[in-house]
């Protein structure tokens, strides 16, 4: 029934699924542990009326779970709890071991709250009741995001410590500047290598600056490298100093006091260069939070964004908008134009949401054509018109191929008081104006909270007409 994936180490993982209309990605591939055939229709009924496409296997017994688990791709696994006549260890025991991790959610029938409780604890996703199946796309959705971004943390990490271990690795051959200074900061003493890192032609040129000077005359800054007694040493501090040409060094200081019988208090500073260090955290911790294509936020970040807003949302409770937008025809475009121009499309649609956006609004682009716009403090009507002049912007950018755009407008917390509740309506009103604007008379009426620009002209929502739009489809 659905199409099979081997499960190697090396296997590039799948792009993750976003339950929704507006998807055009691949079905969700769902692996049901389970031997009630009615439950399991009952469940994919319930993903069928959420717009999603399932693609499902079924298995009731151990052998069976392991070969489809190693022969075939799976999105997340749905199991009975209690599994009468399971011969074999818990799934969790399965799954958790496994490179790529599954998502796991129970459907269990009247499950107590301390029973979840060890449950979750175990390792599940989650656990739906039998009598509430109607959660379970939400859950789903919840599950599938929460792994795609604890993957991605991992991923970030994996590079960090990677760059960290090569940064050990060189830091042995390095030598470290030193250099010893009098009470009012200035050099008494340097070495060669402070010299060499500073960009000085000798020690004499170096003794006759003054670059420890506004650090131990600054008391704070002095009782943090020193510490509080001046002799047990504190924490290193990290500082811009400037080299002889100019530019600018990122440098990592610890010291501590040295008393010499016969001469005044000086103190003694190892200088480290962390220059290159810190460009490629930076560069890494850019590169987890923005698309390489575009430069504008990626999923993670937006949801970290969504998650902001509605925790000052809920403190100031002022609204927020939330846009959806799906570039029209990109297929279309990269096979008569060639991907090139396609990238350029997605590129051209990223420069107008910032150039029609504020410093404060939030632009991400989370998929292959679909991009986010995160407007804080924006009602609807001012959402809508936001809408629109993104629209009419891309439409009249004076570039060819002619782009046209799809846009779908959800308000916290009216269309949803979390996360996945408003990335959701967001969605859906896209689908609907997209189903409106291919309806035979999409020229008289359009989606509400959609905008769609086609041939210089604009088709706005008719209010109030989404909501009934959506339930006749439902």
């Amino acid at each position: 029934m659905s199409i099979g994936y081997r499960d190697h180490a090396k296997q590039i993982a799948l792009p993750p699924v976003v339950l929704g209309p507006a998807s055009r990605r691949r079905p969700l591939r769902i692996l049901f542990v389970h031997n009630v055939l009615a439950e399991v229709q009952q469940c994919i009924r319930e993903l069928k009326r959420a717009h999603c496409r399932v693609s499902a296997d079924t298995v009731s017994g151990f052998d069976q779970f392991i070969r489809l688990l190693d022969s075939k791709y799976h999105d997340v696994v749905l199991a009975k709890y209690p599994m009468h006549n399971w011969r074999g260890p818990f799934l969790t025991e399965v799954l958790s071991p496994r490179e790529r991790r599954i998502p796991l959610i129970y459907l269990a029938d009247k499950i107590k709250p301390e029973i979840v409780a060890r449950l979750i604890t175990e390792g599940a996703a989650d656990c739906i009741d039998k009598d509430h199946f109607g959660h379970l796309p939400i859950a789903i959705r919840r599950a599938l995001s929460e792994n795609q971004l604890r993957q991605e943390r991992d991923q970030s990490e994996k590079k960090l410590r990677h760059s960290e271990a090569r940064y050990r690795a060189l830091v042995g051959n390095l030598t470290y500047g030193m250099c010893r200074c009098g009470e009012k900061g200035n050099f008494l003493d340097v070495n060669q290598a402070l010299v060499t890192m500073l960009g000085y032609a000798s020690r004499k040129d170096l003794l006759a600056a003054n670059h420890a000077r506004n650090i131990l005359c600054d008391p704070s800054r002095r009782e943090q490298i020193l510490g509080h007694s001046g002799q047990n040493g504190g924490t290193p501090l990290e500082i811009d100093w400037r080299r002889k040409d100019g530019t600018l060094l990122k440098v990592r200081l610890s010291g501590r006091e040295v008393s010499t019988q016969g001469e005044k208090e000086s103190f003694e500073i190892i200088v480290e260069d962390v220059t290159q260090q810190r460009r490629l955290e930076d560069h890494l911790r850019q590169q987890a939070a923005k698309d390489p294509l575009t430069g504008l936020a990626n999923y993670r970040h937006l949801v970290e964004v969504l998650d902001t807003e509605i925790k000052r949302s809920e403190r100031t409770s002022r609204e927020f908008a939330l846009l959806f937008l799906d570039l029209d025809g990109l297929k279309k475009i990269n096979d008569t134009f060639g991907h090139l121009v396609g990238s350029q499309a997605l590129c051209r649609l990223a420069d107008v949401l910032c150039n029609s956006s504020r410093d404060m609004d939030t632009a991400a682009r989370f998929g292959g054509d679909e991009f986010a716009l995160i407007l804080p403090e924006t009602g609807e009507v001012p959402a809508n018109l936001v809408a629109g002049r993104i629209a009419d912007n891309l439409a009249h950018d004076g570039r060819k191929p002619k782009l046209t755009v799809s846009i779908g407008v959800a308000i916290y917390p009216k269309d949803g008081d979390r996360i996945d509740a408003l990335m959701g309506a967001a969605d859906v009103a896209v689908y609907a104006m997209k189903a409106r604007a291919h309806a035979p008379d999409s020229h008289v009426q359009s989606a509400a909270r959609g905008h769609r620009v086609a041939a210089g002209k604009r088709w706005t929502q008719v209010p109030g007409e989404w909501k009934d739009s959506v339930k006749k489809r439902n």
